[in-house]
């Protein structure tokens, strides 16, 4: 049987947008690395008031508390602030638009 199509030339707009979980990735990738070097240029002296030194491994993850969402917040930012600007290259196209209805 022959099935029944309809076609019409429409208009669509093509514009570029980030991925923003490619970005935050990225800005928690940073954010380790950030932890990775506060950890190694800080010192490790016993504290004044509990007379404790804490390990490399804590420090390095007290800091990861702080480093990684700060990352994954400015890779989010970062991602907005590109697509805000992708959006003024936005192109209007004419696409043929076809619809196929199979009939039994």
């Amino acid at each position: 049987m022959s099935s029944p199509e309809s076609r019409q030339t429409v208009e669509a707009t093509v514009r570029r947008v980030p991925r923003y979980g490619v970005f935050m990735g990225i800005g928690v990738v940073l954010g380790i690395i950030a932890a990775g070097i506060l950890t190694m240029v800080g010192t490790y002296e016993p504290s004044a008031v509990l007379d404790v030194i804490y390990p490399p491994g804590q420090v390095f993850g007290f800091a990861l508390l702080w480093t990684v969402p700060i990352g994954l917040a400015l890779g989010g930012a970062v991602a907005i602030l590109l697509e805000r600007i992708a959006r003024r290259h936005d192109r209007v196209v004419r696409v043929d638009r076809e619809t196929i209805i199979e009939s039994d």
